[in-house]
């Protein structure tokens, strides 16, 4: 049974293949399209999922979507009639829309089936829909390695639900509880993102990294106007401080009045008002997570919990729910947000819809590191590297082991392609930037003259599994960079009593472990455990670097700059290289220094990176 997965049409669109039960396949339309967060119809991605499969489009026994539009729109309506007239400029603008496209999607997307693969299928008759939050559940559940576990799922809104509770057991999912639009934890915390001078669906991330600047101060006016808080967890907002039912803003004059003032601009200065909002949110937020784990064990009983949907994103929250040990494990969907929809639609369907049986995955999960996207034969890799101009030397795999360790030892910045790409939001040591977490310089100088982005944000540790427990607090698997711990007392600096009296971004260059570029102002750390099982070359470069340094970790970052998705080929690899000031390039067995490619190659793309 092949079953195709699509998530699409709000933005990180992405396909997934499954057949028999197994993922054979998955990646997200932007890293083909190169347009961050690609909303659009995955067609890339499919005709990918089907070739990295051999299979042919007739083979496709059904087609999964990720939601229910007809759902959505109910929703739309019934907002709409609920806060009338209020609502009539938000629903003015998005109705056509609906009426265009949304509401009839699946013709649209049999269309755009037949525009991709032709007529000789008649695909409105192989198309499934799955309800939003059971996608999200099916994507925790079904590649968890239980047999059973409790299933919280928490994000902005799907059709109406913003946070659901399940129970898996074996190819089942039975929902037990939801809380429903307009009272949603992931628009609360977006709302913050955006006053907080951040774009809504891809800022929230930077609001967790910035929290740890601030001190929640605000955390008792947020929930004593904006959210109650119950004993389960279960929330209400007050709808009276939101813009997002009636208007088009997250947020309206009342919620600036209760904060002092308007949102921050994006790319203004960052005050203290702003860290101490982000300290503030995330604070309620991991209270609310809390809550809703222990509700869940309580009246589960369950001993295990697997997580997805956009807010199992903060690591931070995921770390202090692993230390508060409501559950014995923990796994979270590495896609936790919507391009991991279309894992759980083709899972869901697999199971529940058709009833086909699960086996528990072997191994960690049934993931497989996430590493389901594309990989590049030697052959395609030098044809690609010699069209782009590049200077490069092929070596041996254990030669590309020695010189990428060495060159990490002599503190370069190195941008690593290795084998399949990963799905989902985190690189994980196959499109990566490594660099030595001992040196005190190197957040700075990859976050200004690499990422290009905001020196304030962290970067992760990847450390070998069998050492984490001497490194960080922790001692548990987490191959997907989704839980967060503290350095290892051991590895910490004192700091001076002139240093604890800094505030804000002074913070920044205080050297806080013996690892500084991957430990964070509050020492902490999002830490991924590199499995020799997943990925085995990884394990390798890093087991080599302990050898030569006596450190069993390495900053990895994703092989990106800001407003730019994740390398995908060859190509992507050589311009991000050229573009930035990394020094050397791994891709496959192909080695590059920056000092040795042509000068005018070397302006020109940095010329032209800048432009973009």
């Amino acid at each position: 049974m092949k079953i195709l997965g699509i998530s699409a049409y709000y933005h990180d669109s992405a396909a997934c293949l499954v057949i028999d039960g197994e993922i054979i396949a998955a990646a997200q339309e932007e890293r083909f399209t190169r347009i961050k967060h690609d909303p659009g119809f995955p067609c890339q991605a499919i005709t990918y999922c089907l070739a990295e499969a051999g299979i042919a489009p007739q083979d496709v026994d059904h087609v999964v979507f990720y939601d229910k539009p007809f759902l959505k729109f109910e929703r739309l309506l019934e907002t709409y009639l609920a806060f009338a007239p209020r609502g009539f400029s938000s629903f003015v603008t998005s109705l056509p829309v609906w009426i265009k496209d949304k509401l009839f999607q699946k013709t649209v997307i049999a269309h755009a089936l037949k525009d991709l693969w032709g007529k000789g299928v008649d695909w409105e008759s192989r198309l499934l829909f799955s309800e939003h939050h059971l996608s999200h559940a099916a994507s925790a559940f079904f590649p968890s390695p239980f047999e059973s576990a409790a299933v919280l799922t928490m994000d902005g809104v799907g059709e109406w639900t913003t946070t659901s509770l399940a129970v898996g057991q074996g190819n089942t999912l039975s929902v037990h509880k939801e809380i429903h639009f307009p009272h949603s934890l992931g628009l609360l915390y977006s709302a913050l993102t955006s006053y907080t001078g951040f774009k809504v669906n891809s800022g929230e991330y930077k609001v967790m990294g910035l929290a740890p600047y601030g001190a929640p101060t605000y955390a008792k006016l947020i929930k004593d106007h904006l959210i109650d808080i119950k004993d389960d967890g279960s929330f209400a907002l007050d709808m009276s401080y939101f813009n997002y039912c009636t208007g088009l803003t997250m947020t309206n004059a009342k919620f600036d009045a209760l904060f002092g003032g308007p949102p921050r601009q994006q790319e203004s200065t960052l005050t203290q008002r702003e860290m101490d909002l982000a300290a503030s949110i995330q604070a309620v937020t991991e209270e609310v997570v809390l809550k809703l784990a222990k509700g869940i064990a309580r009246s589960t009983g369950q001993k295990n919990l697997c997580l997805a949907g956009g807010v199992a994103l903060n690591c931070v929250a995921n770390g202090k729910l692993l230390r508060e040990n409501v559950f014995e494990r923990l796994w979270i969907q590495p896609a936790a947000g919507d391009a991991g929809g279309a894992v759980g639609a083709a899972l869901g369907a697999y199971h529940i819809m058709l009833g086909k049986p699960r086996d528990v995955p072997k191994g960690l999960d049934g993931m497989k590191g996430a590493y389901l996207g594309p990989a590049f034969s030697s052959h395609a890799i030098t044809e690609s590297l010699t069209r782009c101009g590049a200077v490069f030397t092929t070596l041996s795999d254990d030669e590309v082991i020695e010189h990428t360790a060495q060159a990490l030892a002599d503190g370069k910045a190195i941008g690593w392609m290795s084998g399949r790409m990963e799905f989902g939001p985190r690189a994980l040591g196959a499109r990566s930037i490594l660099a030595d977490p001992r040196s005190p310089a190197m957040q700075k100088l990859l976050n200004l003259k690499v990422k290009y982005r905001e020196s304030f944000r962290p970067f992760a540790p990847s450390v070998l599994r069998e050492n984490v427990g001497a490194w960080f607090e922790m001692d548990v698997d987490s191959p997907y960079m989704l839980l967060v711990a503290d350095v290892a007392r051991d590895k910490r600096r004192a700091m001076t009593a002139d240093e604890q009296a800094l505030f804000g971004i002074d913070k920044l260059n205080v050297p806080r472990s013996t690892i500084p570029a991957v430990t964070h102002v509050d020492y902490s750390a999002r830490v991924q455990t590199v499995h020799r099982e997943t990925n085995p070359r990884y394990h390798r470069l890093i087991q080599r670097f302990n050898e030569l340094t006596g450190c069993p970790v390495v900053v990895n970052t994703s092989f990106n700059v800001r407003g730019e998705p994740i390398v995908c080929s060859p190509e992507d690899a050589f311009r991000c290289f050229m573009g930035t000031e990394l020094d050397v390039l791994v891709v496959g067995t192909a080695f590059l220094r920056k000092a040795e490619q042509h000068a005018s190659l070397t302006a020109n793309y940095k010329e032209n990176y800048a432009l973009d």
